[in-house]
């Protein structure tokens, strides 16, 4: 069993209903969980936006509600991802790396045609450079993940414009 092998079960894991995996071969023994036993899966909370209230005198224009209350600019709501837009997400907690060495060219660029099985990006996770293939075909729209920074698992890597 090789390095892809155990990459081809860790997606098998994420992508089912199944919570654990465990093989044996030979002398070979490969466990796979989505989480530990008796721990309970994190939860993010976030916490409300402070909110500013302010009095307007009788007879007075209220303040405009597309500038914020210091002065930042105010940003639209991202439109939502059109159909033929997959995101291409992080299969586990690393850091996200664009080239195979600091020196070398990136793996892909935005505007680059990828195919299944073409190596995107490496994600280092425990001291191992675990390579991110496409399984789609498709054109890269936006890369979404900087270079040499921390990534979680499910964080959307690339945005691709399926072909």
């Amino acid at each position: 069993m090789n390095l892809n092998d155990v990459k081809r079960l860790i997606r098998l894991v994420e992508s089912s209903a199944i919570d654990e995996l465990e093989i044996h071969e030979d002398k070979l023994q490969i466990r796979v969980t989505k989480h530990r036993p008796g721990q309970a899966a994190p939860v993010m909370i976030p916490a409300p936006a402070p909110q500013v209230l302010q009095a307007v005198p009788a007879g007075a224009q209220p303040p405009r509600m597309d500038a914020s209350p210091h002065g930042a600019k105010v940003e639209p709501a991202p439109a939502p991802a059109a159909d033929n837009l997959v995101e291409i997400r992080s299969p586990m907690v690393g850091t996200f790396y664009r080239s195979p060495s600091p020196d070398a060219a990136p793996y892909v660029r935005e505007g680059d045609s990828i195919q299944p099985g073409k190596v995107l990006c490496i994600i280092e996770a425990m001291k191992l450079m675990n390579e991110i293939e496409a399984e789609i075909t498709g054109k890269i729209v936006k890369i979404l993940a900087e270079n040499a920074h921390p990534v979680e698992y499910n964080q959307p890597l690339f945005l691709v414009e399926k072909g």
